[in-house]
């Protein structure tokens, strides 16, 4: 989906992917990691951001949508979690503005539903972005769709575990469905080394 059909379907609030509810394996996570710094990328409209900052962290949410992200500071705002949520409208594979935050390096890491959205370079350039701004030992949590190509599944395992090779390594594969989309779908969860 294009940029400008993501604005217009914010703008329009026909976002079926975001359901304002933290997906348990975030929440999972969030209970049995230290309390530290995150990085939501492609945050929408910053739900996880917000039940993060609600339980203590330090978190920030970027996303290239600008509705979305003035969508989030709302509710943070609503939710009294402004001065531990921040949003910034930004483009994921190009980040290094960030690396002056008080957040980072970030200590958690997570990504519903954005990076099987980018090109193979965009994936590369996203992966190289994540390394620098993750400490050592921080975990990433992914949520992709493995879209079936004219070969096979890409977003596999092995595809992820490559994609992010040497500097994290997969601890763990959730293979199941999407019953929206109809794609089969995976959480992740990788270790920064």
């Amino acid at each position: 989906m294009s940029r400008l059909r993501f604005w217009w379907r914010y703008l329009r609030r026909n976002t079926p992917w975001d359901t304002n509810i933290t997906p348990p394996e975030i929440v999972a996570l969030a209970e049995r990691l230290p309390i530290g710094s995150a990085l939501d990328l492609g945050c929408g409209t910053g739900t996880n951001v917000i039940y993060l900052a609600r339980r203590g962290w330090r978190a920030i949410g970027v996303d290239f949508a600008p509705n979305a992200i003035g969508a989030a500071r709302r509710k943070a705002c609503r939710a009294g979690v402004s001065a531990f949520a921040q949003f910034y409208v930004a483009d994921v594979t190009e980040l290094s503005w960030l690396e002056s935050s008080v957040c980072a390096p970030f200590t958690f890491a997570m990504d519903i539903g954005c990076l099987h959205a980018l090109s193979p370079d965009g994936q590369r350039a996203y992966a190289a972005q994540l390394a620098r701004l993750t400490a050592h030992g921080a975990t990433y949590a992914l949520y992709a769709h493995q879209r079936r190509t004219q070969t096979h599944f890409d977003f596999t395992p092995e595809h992820v575990a490559r994609l992010f090779e040497p500097n994290f390594t997969l601890v763990s594969a959730t293979l199941g469905t999407d019953s929206s989309s109809g794609y089969r779908s995976a959480w992740y969860e990788l270790r920064r080394v």
